[in-house]
């Protein structure tokens, strides 16, 4: 007997060393778990509340400029603003338009550069984009393909842009009703 009680003790060790390195698993894996969530949904709350036009093409400016353009137009005529697809129409100083963009520096793609699809609303003429990029888009209709030639301020901030002559494939996707 003392032989399958010892079998049995033995048995009854494994099971809880067993249970007890579950329970270390779980606890290490919610130790992960937990910060990795709460990341993902900073990061997802972060992304739904930024302003799309802040994907690296102004220099010393809100990140809320074109989001209160929006909102002023919105306010002065008590209607939303409609963006306009009619290729017909031109940009002009002053327009709040969406346009998509990549930015390349020597023909490499740079982090901050591509709307990714997503659209900017820009205001021609607000001087929220570097040196004279809003300039560049006055003339050409909805639908064009603008290469909008810029060069980063020396200071801008990020060493591999400062002082850098960059090119921003630029598509105008509308312009909004005044």
């Amino acid at each position: 007997m003392k032989k399958e009680n010892r079998q049995k003790a033995k048995e009854l060790r494994a099971k809880q060393r067993a249970k007890k390195a579950r329970q270390a698993a779980l606890k290490r894996a919610g130790l992960i778990a937990i910060p990795v969530v709460i990341v993902l949904l900073v990061l997802i709350l972060a992304f739904n509340n930024s302003d799309r036009s802040t994907n690296g093409t102004q220099a010393n400016t809100s990140t809320d400029t074109s989001s209160e353009s929006t909102a002023d137009i919105s306010s002065e005529e008590n209607t939303t603003p409609t963006l306009n697809k009619d290729s017909s129409l031109k940009v002009e100083d002053g327009d709040l338009v969406n346009i998509d963009y990549v930015g390349t520096v020597d023909g490499v793609e740079f982090q901050g550069g591509n709307t990714l699809g997503e659209g900017a609303d820009l205001q021609i003429g607000s001087h929220t984009y570097i040196d004279d990029f809003e300039e560049q888009l006055i003339g050409h209709n909805v639908g064009d393909t603008v290469k909008v030639k810029v060069t980063f301020p020396k200071n801008y901030g990020n060493d591999q842009l400062n002082g850098k002559d960059a090119v921003f494939k630029t598509v105008i996707n509308g312009i909004y009703n005044k």
